[in-house]
């Protein structure tokens, strides 16, 4: 018999992985932008997932307008949509720390304890199931290495290697 704990556990799985699977069938914000400012490819050659990050910077650092273009399994897809729905409209100093608290977490890494005050990883938690299989690890990572390269104008390719 399944205790009400194990059933929440399982239909939370259950719905995190309809969340990836609609994030992979119609990513949002797929596309190049009107105006961009800052750029990125983003390349995992373990899986062959590619992709190219535009974004739109104001000034004062604020990311206007956010796009990507590209091709890669499921779970690539899906987090390259799931970032660029969450840092849509964000400054890019806070874009950058959901970028290093979701890739120390998918990473295991020792910073990814507890989430920093005021951040909310919400649909982005949908991501955290890739943890149970290393080689998806750099298929989610990807867009949010590709994020950094682009606010830090780095011009060579982000790489999960």
């Amino acid at each position: 018999m399944m205790t009400d704990s194990k059933a929440d556990t399982n239909e939370l799985r259950d719905l995190y992985r309809e969340l990836i699977l609609d994030h992979a069938r119609s990513p949002r914000h797929f596309g190049r932008p009107p105006t961009v400012t800052h750029s990125a490819d983003g390349i995992n050659p373990l899986c062959g997932d590619k992709l190219h990050l535009y974004l739109e910077v104001a000034d004062g650092g604020h990311i206007d307008d956010i796009g990507f273009e590209g091709t890669g399994c499921a779970i690539s897809m899906a987090s390259a949509s799931l970032m660029t729905e969450t840092v849509a409209g964000m400054d890019s100093s806070t874009a950058l720390g959901y970028s290093a608290t979701l890739t120390a977490r998918l990473t295991g890494s020792e910073n990814a304890g507890e989430i920093p005050a005021g951040f909310s990883l919400g649909k982005l938690r949908a991501l955290e199931g890739v943890r149970e299989f290393p080689s998806r690890v750099k298929c989610a990572t990807l867009p949010w290495h590709a994020l950094r390269a682009a606010l830090s104008a780095d011009t060579r390719p982000a790489s999960t290697e």
